[in-house]
């Protein structure tokens, strides 16, 4: 069944300290172009992990195309390549077409380690 709904944020130098650095959630930040190959392999992947961690692990996507000093900014060099950030903190670096079970495990890992309200790490 298709559906219109864009479950990832698109970002741009514009709002990528607002969408990203300020967040409090994890963010994923997918950069990728149109003509990749391995990119466009990887957005079903993405837009799965997008609805099934909505809430917990925000999705962002960079056309580094559209968005060269952002790219440039974080040293993408091969695309697809996705940053992990949490707490405007970078995380994970990963690069190429990597299968959707890794990427839970970084989110599990980034997620074990948001500390609760008291100060307490949760487990």
């Amino acid at each position: 069944m298709e559906t219109n709904v864009t479950e990832h944020l698109t970002l741009t130098e514009k709002n990528f300290s607002t969408q990203v650095l300020h967040r409090d959630q994890p963010v994923l930040v997918d950069f990728w172009a149109p003509w990749c190959r391995p990119c466009l392999t990887m957005n079903p992947i993405i837009s799965k992990l997008a609805s099934e961690w909505e809430g917990k692990v925000t999705i962002g996507k960079v056309n580094v195309d559209q968005q060269p000093q952002l790219a440039a900014e974080y040293r993408i060099q091969s695309i697809p390549t996705f940053l992990l950030f949490h707490n405007g903190q970078l995380k994970e670096t990963m690069v190429g077409a990597i299968p959707k079970k890794l990427l839970i495990e970084k989110f599990q890992a980034v997620l074990e380690t948001v500390p609760t309200l008291d100060g307490e790490t949760e487990s």
